[in-house]
């Protein structure tokens, strides 16, 4: 009798980085229970292309859960801040850095592991090509897996958790050509901090500018679709 498939949460925005995790955490063996949070960001074109990623490759289920961090606002991405364009963050956290976000979401995913009663949780955070984003860091992964094994009953009594960050040191180039290698559609995938209701992307915002350095960088065509004709060949 085969061993059942080991159970795992997947931190899914819809962008192009949580998709390739998607499909590593598929490639090591997991059945792969994918979340998504609908924090108050700009746009809901991203969840709509976490649930087409979360089919495409097949996840177990998917889940959005909802908390409203546009009640406290601090962020671009959350409250009435215009989203940079102009591609220079300096040396300072940029404006859309959400504050906690990683956090929230890790702990949400921390409470369903416990619930499903599995002992890995992925995420896509990356310290290589990012937007200098303090809980993006190493740092915060090793800690908020401690964390994790401190203050849960799984932690405590059972056989621990453990906080995979496998895109933690891939600069985007390796990140296209692993998801390519996995099969992940990238056609699927919204990562523009300001897509319209179709998903499209401004082609002007940070992460527009790093998803498609990523593709040139790889020697791959970038199949975003563009809000402008001109699409990535300004972002160079």
């Amino acid at each position: 009798m085969s061993a059942s498939p080991r159970k795992a949460v997947v931190l899914l925005s819809g962008g192009m980085d949580s998709a390739v995790v998607v499909a590593i955490a598929k490639s090591q063996g997991f059945d792969v229970h994918a979340l998504s949070v609908r924090y108050g960001q700009r746009h809901t074109s991203e969840l709509d292309a976490a649930r087409n990623v979360a089919m495409a490759l097949g996840a177990v289920e998917h889940k959005t859960v909802v908390v409203d961090l546009r009640s406290i606002g601090g962020s671009a991405l959350t409250d009435d801040i215009d989203v940079p364009t102009d591609g220079d963050t300096g040396a300072s956290i940029p404006v859309t850095y959400v504050p906690a976000r990683n956090t929230i979401m890790l702990s949400i995913a921390l409470g369903w592991a416990e619930v499903l009663g599995a002992n890995d949780i992925f995420c896509g955070v990356n310290a290589v090509d990012y937007s200098g984003y303090p809980d993006c860091r190493p740092e915060f992964v090793e800690a908020f897996e401690r964390l994790a094994n401190l203050a849960t009953k799984a932690g405590v009594e059972g056989a621990g958790l453990r906080v995979h960050a496998p895109l933690q040191f891939m600069s985007k180039a390796d990140i296209v050509r692993e998801g390519l290698r996995l099969g992940v559609d990238f056609g699927l995938t919204v990562s523009c901090y300001q897509a319209d209701a179709e998903g499209r992307a401004c082609g002007e915002c940070d992460a527009c500018r790093l998803r498609a350095q990523g593709f040139d960088a790889a020697g791959v065509a970038d199949p975003t679709r563009y809000a402008r004709a001109e699409g990535p060949g300004r972002l160079r």
